[in-house]
């Protein structure tokens, strides 16, 4: 039986790129094929002494591809491990896991082992400061082809398995003291992370998936990847109280990560694609009253 057919027969069709294998684990998570019932939510309780947090939305590093510029990820690493009010949230596709049956020249780079080794060397100084951790389609190929979650077996080796999610993951973070409160509670926020997927060439279209993940879960930062293009806005909304029959207004912050890879030489000028900005966005969160924003 054909590789096709075989998919085919198990339901899901031809899952070139792992999609539907993530697609599988995504339903999986949410209870729709009756495994378990929730998002994976990730706990985050910081020191009450933080008055402003930064967090960097690491993405799409690809460390193995010839094009990824080590030097601009060295300084990420470097930065979050001497700013004590620095952190990070690691969004997928950090490892370029080259193989044969992908896009990826495989030929050209390291061995996948080696690429673990050195992104575990890496993250090793700061793995504290690691929020929570999700996968990308990249990863995913390993998982595909022969059932290894690469992504999870860096988090095992850094010793952080419980801030990873094979999917998606909602972080619930909490951290220095709300003004003015009596009783000395940590201002709160929620971050929805996601790689994402799709998106196409255009900007607009981009953006679009990015705020598209408001209509998956309620949240007040929104964290996406994939499309290499580094992009912020925020948005209002209106929340109904049932205990009070009255309305509150909120912000949301939505925030699009860039990737690491130089355009000279590599796939983006192979392909046709436009040069990227390699700059890394920071969400800045305060820790004496619900604020939120990012710069790049």
């Amino acid at each position: 039986m054909t590789e096709g057919r075989a998919a085919e027969k198990r339901g899901c069709g031809v899952d070139r790129f792992g999609f539907v294998s993530m697609m599988r684990r995504a339903l999986e998570g949410i209870g729709i094929l009756g495994v378990r019932l929730g998002l994976k939510a990730i706990r985050a309780d910081l020191s009450k002494d933080l008055k402003e947090i930064e967090v960097l939305a690491l993405a799409d590093w690809h460390w193995a591809d010839p094009q990824s510029d080590h030097d601009r990820i060295r300084a990420d690493i470097e930065y979050i491990a001497s700013h004590d009010n620095a952190f990070c949230l690691l969004n997928g596709d950090l490892l370029n896991c080259a193989i044969r049956s992908a896009v990826s020249d495989c030929y050209a780079e390291i061995t996948p082992m080696q690429e673990l080794r050195a992104c575990a060397e890496l993250f090793e100084p700061i793995a504290e400061k690691i929020l929570c951790v999700v996968p990308g389609n990249h990863e995913a190929r390993h998982y595909r082809t022969n059932g290894l979650d690469i992504t999870e077996l860096m988090c095992r080796q850094l010793g952080i398995e419980g801030r990873y999610s094979p999917t998606t993951a909602l972080l619930f973070l909490r951290f220095g003291e709300t003004s003015g409160d009596t009783h000395r509670r940590p201002v709160a926020y929620t971050v929805y992370v996601s790689h994402g997927s799709g998106g196409g060439r255009k900007e607009g279209g981009k953006i679009q998936r990015l705020v598209d993940l408001s209509l998956i879960v309620d949240a007040d930062v929104y964290v996406c990847g994939h499309t290499h293009l580094p992009a912020l806005l925020k948005d209002g909304f209106a929340r109904p109280c049932m205990a009070n029959s009255s309305i509150t207004y909120g912000t949301r912050l939505y925030v699009n990560t860039s990737s690491k890879l130089e355009y000279s030489g590599g796939y983006g000028e192979t392909m046709g694609l436009k040069v990227p900005c390699l700059d890394t966005p920071v969400i800045h969160l305060s820790g004496t009253r619900k604020e939120m924003r990012a710069t790049i």
